[in-house]
């Protein structure tokens, strides 16, 4: 049985707001470029981690084109979490405080436990969307595994349409579930201590409650996410801490601030 002290310490579920505008996800771009000005070189301190991280994954992987695709599009799957510190630096700009970097780069300690829980559940996603993507090239990829350059001639003439489908239609679905659950909870597990259950319940409401103004929110990331790719990874230096810092303004908007006692 739960005593009333412990009740206490354990943060009610959060209100998830409901109605938000079409517009709103442009809006949250908005102020997190202003985050991104503000913070400069914090902010691109990680976007230089994010494009690093690319180019390696690109470098050791790059005579396997199927483990190349799985590292690349598995981006969107843990980036919620190594974004993490620039929710840090949104907040910390919020509340008046000097958007430093170092105050930052350990920030998942407020809240280890359900962090870390997350950060799990994450690292198994994108390991199974690897395996399933590995799948997806010895079921529907024909003609033996290519090159880069010859995957990537293939991809620009539209060749092996049935590959290409089957490959986007797998990878939605681990995007998907990603997003549902990740809309807005780090962020709110590093604003509020919450436990990683109720938060990934409240992001999947937001998304419920929301779900055009959300499948906006997510084209949008998709599309920062693919330039940044696209630009041999350099575009993610500014993109990916744009929507780390955006995110952090659509957990704002889409749970209602804490009731304190």
């Amino acid at each position: 049985m739960t005593t009333p002290e412990v009740a206490q310490q354990q943060p009610p579920f959060p209100v998830v707001n409901s109605g938000l505008p079409l517009t709103a996800p442009l809006e949250w771009l908005r102020r997190g470029a202003a985050d991104l000005r503000s913070c400069g070189r914090a902010s691109l301190f990680y976007g230089i981690c994010f494009a690093l991280a690319g180019g390696l994954l690109l470098l050791a992987f790059r005579h396997a084109v199927q483990l190349v695709t799985a590292v690349t599009t598995g981006f969107m799957l843990v980036g919620p979490f190594f974004a993490i510190g620039l929710y840090e630096l949104s907040r910390r700009r919020e509340a008046g405080e000097a958007p430093a970097l170092a105050p930052t780069l350990a920030v998942w300690r407020r809240n280890l436990a359900a962090i870390g829980i997350y950060s799990l559940i994450l690292i198994v996603l994108y390991l199974l969307w690897a395996r399933a993507s590995l799948v997806m090239f010895a079921l529907f990829y024909q003609g033996g595994m290519p090159s880069m350059e010859g995957f990537m001639a293939q991809i620009l003439k539209f060749d092996n349409i049935e590959f290409m489908v089957a490959y986007m239609l797998v990878g939605a679905i681990f995007a998907g579930l990603v997003f549902a659950f990740s809309a807005v909870s780090i962020p709110m597990m590093l604003d509020r201590n919450q436990d990683t259950v109720t938060a990934m319940l409240a992001s999947f409401l937001a998304l419920v409650r929301n779900l055009p103004m959300m499948l906006i929110w997510a084209a949008l990331i998709v599309l920062l996410t693919a330039i940044g790719i696209a630009t041999a990874f350099l575009g993610l230096i500014i993109t990916m801490p744009l929507v780390g810092h955006a995110t952090w303004h659509a957990y704002r908007a889409l749970i209602a601030p804490a009731m304190h006692p």
